[in-house]
C-alpha cells in the first residue's frame, strides 16, 4: 500500500518536472520587460484595471497558440473568447464586449473559428463588437481576442494576505477536451448556467468577501498558485488531498488542468463559509485547499506528509 509520503514526492517529482508548471512559475522573468514600459501599473494581474468613476474598467487579452488553432479552430475560436470572460470574472468584474483578431490564409478554417467564437459570445451573452480580421497569403491561422469589462471591487493578483484561506472553486460538470488537459464544463452546457456561474466572482468582491485571486489556467493549480503568490509577495500551504477533483481522474493530470470555470480563491477566515455557500448554491465545488503563509514558500502538503515546492 502507497502511502502519503510516497504519494507526494511523486507528485512534487511531476510538478517540478512539468514544463507547464515551470513556466508559470518563472512567470515574473517574463513580466519583467512589460513592467519596465508599464511603470507604475501593477504587472501580474488577470486584466488591465482602469479607474473609471466609482469603479474600474477592465482590459484583458488572449493569443492563442498557432498549433491550437491548426488543430482545432472550432474549439480555438469558442476558447479565444471563454478564457477572456474568465480572466474579467477573475477580477471581479462583469464582461461588456468582445474584439478579435484574426489572420488566415484559409476561408474555411477562418469559417470555423468565427463559428466557434460565435457560439460563445451567444452562450454567455457578451457581444463582439469589431476587431481585426485579414486573409493572407502566408500558411496558417493566427488568433487573438480582447475583452472590455466593468468591476466595482477588485479580486485582484496583489492582494492576498497572510492567514487567509485559500479555495478552489470549480465546476466539476464537464470532461477533459480530446486528450488534452482542460476540463470542459462550458461547450453545450446550458447558456443560463453559465451566464449566472460568472456573476459570482463579481457578487463576492461587491459583497467585500474577496479581494484576491485568479483564475486556473495553463500550468494548473499549482502554477496558478505560483503566480498568486509572486505577486502578493506571500507563501502558503496546499494541501493536496483536499482538493476538489472529478471522480475516476488521475490526480498528477488533475493538478495540471486548466478548467474552463476554476479559480483560486485568498479569503479571510471570516467570510470563507458565505464564498463557499455562494459556489456550492449553483452545484459548483468549493473547498478550502490550504492555507496563505507569511513564509515565501510554496509547501506542498499529503495527510501528514509535506514538501517544499
Amino acid at each position: 500500500m502507497t502511502t502519503n509520503h510516497e504519494t507526494l514526492v511523486k507528485l512534487a517529482a511531476f510538478l517540478r518536472s512539468n514544463a507547464a508548471v515551470a513556466d508559470k512559475a518563472s512567470i515574473a522573468q517574463v513580466y519583467a520587460p512589460a513592467q519596465a514600459v508599464a511603470g507604475a501599473v501593477r504587472v501580474g494581474d488577470d486584466c488591465a484595471a482602469i479607474p473609471d468613476g466609482d469603479g474600474f474598467l477592465l482590459f484583458a487579452a488572449e493569443g492563442m497558440l498557432e498549433s491550437f488553432v491548426a488543430a482545432d479552430p472550432w474549439f480555438a475560436g469558442y476558447s479565444a473568447v471563454m478564457v477572456n470572460l474568465s480572466d474579467v470574472a477573475s477580477m471581479g468584474g462583469r464582461s461588456l464586449a468582445v474584439v478579435d483578431v484574426l489572420w488566415s490564409s484559409d476561408a474555411e478554417i477562418s469559417g470555423e473559428i468565427w463559428e466557434g467564437m460565435s457560439a460563445a459570445s451567444r452562450a454567455y451573452n457578451v457581444p463582439i463588437v469589431g476587431g481585426h480580421t485579414t486573409r493572407t497569403k502566408s500558411a496558417g491561422a493566427f488568433l487573438a481576442a480582447a475583452v472590455l469589462g466593468k468591476a466595482g471591487n477588485l479580486i485582484t493578483s496583489f492582494d492576498a494576505q497572510p492567514g487567509d484561506d485559500l479555495l478552489m472553486s470549480v465546476d466539476l460538470r464537464g470532461s477533459f477536451h480530446r486528450d488534452k488537459p482542460f476540463w470542459n464544463a462550458s461547450v453545450g452546457a446550458p447558456p443560463e448556467r453559465l451566464r449566472m456561474d460568472l456573476q459570482l466572482l463579481p457578487t463576492i468582491a461587491e459583497r467585500g468577501w474577496c479581494q484576491a485571486g485568479k483564475d486556473i489556467s495553463n500550468g494548473g493549480i499549482v502554477g496558478t498558485l505560483a503566480m498568486l503568490l509572486e505577486c502578493s509577495g506571500v507563501g502558503a500551504e496546499l494541501w493536496l488531498n483536499q482538493l476538489p477533483q472529478p471522480l475516476d481522474v488521475d490526480l498528477e493530470k488533475w493538478l495540471i488542468s486548466f478548467p474552463s470555470f476554476g479559480y483560486l480563491l485568498s479569503v479571510k477566515p471570516e467570510f470563507s463559509k458565505r464564498v463557499t455557500a455562494s459556489f456550492l448554491e449553483r452545484d459548483i465545488a468549493c473547498k478550502g485547499i490550504g492555507k496563505i503563509t507569511e513564509n515565501r514558500s510554496l509547501i506542498l502538503s499529503y495527510g501528514e506528509a509535506f514538501t517544499t515546492m
